[in-house]
């Protein structure tokens, strides 16, 4: 495990590029081939513009060095009459490197996604956890909701 203090802070433009290689670190690990893509780099960051106000994305470093991501898409409901604005979020792309994790990075980088969406007053956080992450959501207090469904479409 890397050595260090651990900083979790809210990425920026500069921090495109660590962002980028922790995407690219996850599906190197997820398929155990992360093909060399030349475009790979710019389309991540176009994306990242695209995304602009409606994305926020926190980084985790030790010495310096980015170890663990997430982020938080911003959704605002349509308005209603004579009811207050409603605003929820979707956490994705959760990723903490191999050698960083069961040391609380994850928990480090929910929790200051949660903190950010009470401060934004967001109603609700949401995600779409794989098998293994369950155990880890429901310690951040997030539990198993039946109320969504689902279409997939591809």
């Amino acid at each position: 495990m890397g050595e260090g203090v651990l900083v979790v802070r809210q990425a920026g433009a500069a921090d495109r590029a660590a962002l980028g290689g922790l995407r690219r670190a996850w599906t190197d690990e997820q398929t155990g081939d992360a093909a060399f893509d030349p475009d790979f780099a710019a389309a991540f960051e176009d994306w990242l513009e695209r995304e602009g106000d409606r994305r926020v994305c926190w980084l985790a470093e030790r010495a310096g060095q980015p170890v663990g991501m997430v982020n938080l898409a911003l959704f605002e409901r349509m308005p209603r009459p004579g009811q207050p604005r409603s605003r929820w979020g979707y956490l994705g792309n959760a990723y903490v490197l191999p050698e960083h994790r069961d040391a609380g990075t994850g928990a480090a980088l929910v929790t200051a996604l949660l903190a950010y969406a009470k401060e934004e007053g967001l109603v609700r956080v949401v995600l779409s956890p794989s098998a293994r992450s369950v155990p880890f959501y429901e310690r951040a207090g997030f539990h198993r909701a039946d109320e969504l469904m689902l279409i997939t479409l591809g």
